[in-house]
């Protein structure tokens, strides 16, 4: 009886300020991004603190930080909202022009240059109302647990073989090649597979724990090592790079394609044989029946096949 009591003193939108509280760590920038005056969200905060038997946030310095109570509701407060939003969406259908959803992926910025500000465009004008959060496929991310606990609806991204414990679809391969400056020595006079290992290397950061990236994984079944000499977490900033130095980027040729025509770069087919460069998007699933989830799906497929066709 204590629990269902205490149960029936919750509501939806008192989780909602609780999780905006705590990831925003301010009441004043939890206020605003709920659209409530001040007073109305320390008045909720209040309440949620004598529910909880702890303060959830207390001040450090100039700012605030949750308590480790506050920290372990974070998470299971994110996917009771992201859960009702897929019950009550889903249960009246999805209507892009007037739903008010929020698209939540992770994304690899291995992929084309135009691929995120051309889906953003197409979600934007298509369903208005809805937000979107883009979220770094980094090296510090686990994607299948933030995919499992609803902190993103999908991923998209190259794997030489996606994980088989989530959905998949194939969005387009793509032939490797290397970028290299203009004045690049293989530039003028070519290369084996022997100078092309020797030559300076630029390479992603690894998007997840233990990984090399589809190049290295491949030289390693072919017993061989290239010599990386700068690794970069921003992808799009490799290319600058490249044209000011003699680095060599080995991947995929629509993303090269995207920046020959405005920095000095070369690009030149690689001397070593690669399988093709496959791009995926990934889901779990918890979403796979979400009504807004396929919508989001379809929107990520069409711009993938439009700018491959370009």
């Amino acid at each position: 009886m204590k629990d269902q009591a205490l149960f029936d003193k919750i509501d939806l939108h008192l989780i909602r300020v609780l999780n905006t509280v705590l990831t925003e760590r301010s009441v004043s920038r939890a206020a605003i991004r709920l659209g409530m005056y001040q007073p109305a969200v320390s008045a909720a905060l209040k309440r949620l603190r004598e529910l909880a038997g702890d303060p959830l946030l207390v001040r450090s310095g100039a700012g605030m930080v949750p308590t480790d109570a506050g920290l372990r509701m974070i998470d299971p407060s994110a996917r009771i909202l992201r859960a009702a939003e897929v019950l009550f969406s889903d249960a009246r259908g999805f209507d892009p022009a007037t739903a008010t959803s929020t698209f939540s992926l992770a994304c690899s910025d291995y992929m084309d240059p135009l691929f995120l500000p051309q889906l953003v465009a197409q979600i934007k004008n298509l369903a208005p109302l809805c937000h979107v959060d883009i979220h770094p496929l980094s090296g510090e991310s686990d994607y299948r647990t933030r995919l499992a606990q609803g902190e993103v609806d999908i991923v998209v991204g190259n794997w030489p073989a996606p994980p088989d414990d989530l959905h998949m679809a194939r969005l387009f391969g793509d032939e490797v090649v290397c970028l290299v400056a203009k004045d690049h020595p293989a530039a003028r006079r070519g290369w084996d597979s022997a100078s092309w290992l020797a030559a300076e290397h630029v390479a992603p950061t690894p998007t997840h724990p233990g990984a090399k990236g589809v190049i290295d994984e491949h030289l390693d079944k072919l017993g061989l090592q290239r010599n990386i000499t700068v690794r970069c977490p921003h992808f799009g900033l490799i290319p600058a790079m490249v044209a000011s130095s003699l680095l060599v980027l080995t991947t995929g040729r629509q993303y090269c394609e995207r920046y020959t025509g405005a920095l000095p770069l070369k690009i030149l087919p690689c001397p070593v044989d690669f399988p093709r460069m496959m791009y995926y998007q990934l889901w779990h699933e918890r979403t796979h029946a979400s009504a807004s989830a396929k919508w989001l799906r379809d929107r990520v497929k069409t711009v993938a096949a439009a700018l491959r066709k370009e």
